[in-house]
């Protein structure tokens, strides 16, 4: 089991620990309005049957329906919190890697630009740490590029310039590019039904 499918199965059985807790505690919600009603019929007794039994299902109704809802948004509200913690947990991967495979990381992120050319720009951090054969490696990854002197204010990946063309690699402008990619992945291995 490699360390995507460690951190997925712990954030769906942290999930599913969340929504036992709801289910619980709806439950519980139900029961207590159950419990009222009941005592209002008692109180009612002597009023006519048919509007007691009338009352009796319009409260059920509404209490369901309120469950329901809460138990949803409660669900939904869950797994927005599990997806911004695995994007943040791939995220501060990516930045905390070593430096074969951060640089590794970087070349997938040329192979995407294929057929590209211009300049490279890196941070500082990654400018000072680049390794021998880096450009070389680049051009094996489809980019016919140089590497940029100064350094750019990104987090990790790199910056593709070409003239006025610009191609932000970097980590955060990728996962964000790809957020709704990365949401519709994790819904379905998470929370498939």
């Amino acid at each position: 089991m490699n360390g995507e499918d460690k951190i997925l199965n712990r954030i769906k059985s942290d999930c599913d620990k969340n929504i036992r807790v709801i289910e619980q505690e709806a439950q519980a919600e139900c029961d207590k309005i159950l419990k009222e009603a009941k005592l209002q019929i008692e109180q009612n007794e002597k009023e006519n049957s048919s509007k007691v039994l009338a009352g009796i299902a319009q409260i059920n109704a509404g209490a369901k329906s309120k469950v329901e809802l809460e138990i949803r948004n409660a669900i939904l509200k869950s797994r927005r919190e599990e997806i911004d913690n695995t994007v943040d947990t791939v995220y501060n991967k990516l930045l905390r890697q070593d430096d074969k495979d951060y640089f590794e990381s970087l070349y997938k992120l040329a192979a995407s630009l294929n057929g590209s050319k211009g300049i490279v720009y890196l941070n500082k951090k990654d400018l000072n740490r680049v390794p021998s054969g880096f450009i070389n490696r680049m051009k094996e990854s489809g980019l016919d590029v140089e590497l940029g002197k100064e350094a750019v204010d990104i987090d990790g990946g790199f910056i593709l310039k070409d003239g006025d063309i610009e191609e932000n690699m970097s980590f955060s402008a990728v996962i964000s590019a790809k957020r709704d990619d990365l949401e519709d992945l994790i819904n379905r291995e998470l929370f498939a039904e």
